[in-house]
């Protein structure tokens, strides 16, 4: 089981600031990452997701889907961006090697 949750580092033990599942003792491995590295994570997270292109995670209900109309609607307006797709300009970089 892999769970993120934030925690607070005050004098010298981290606190957490949800409850987690886990038995009195038990050894979990642990890695710090930045508020500025989460939120640049979850940003991109959500970009994903509203794009159809990701599911959540497990333990994340706060993340909105987006209704079958809402996706064809976003994918309608991507379409349209001026200019090439991506696929030809890598294909023209690829080429002049």
């Amino acid at each position: 089981m892999s769970t993120t949750v934030t925690a607070v580092y005050e004098k010298g033990v981290l606190r957490l600031l949800q409850p987690v599942p886990l038995r009195e003792r038990q050894r979990v491995r642990v890695q710090l990452l930045p508020d500025d590295v989460t939120e640049a994570v979850d940003q991109a997270l959500q970009g994903l997701i509203a794009a159809g292109v990701l599911t959540p995670p497990a333990g994340r209900p706060d993340v909105e889907l987006l209704s079958e109309a809402e996706r064809q609607d976003l994918a309608d307006r991507l379409g349209s961006v001026p200019g090439k797709p991506l696929s030809e300009i890598i294909i023209e970089e690829r080429g002049s090697r």
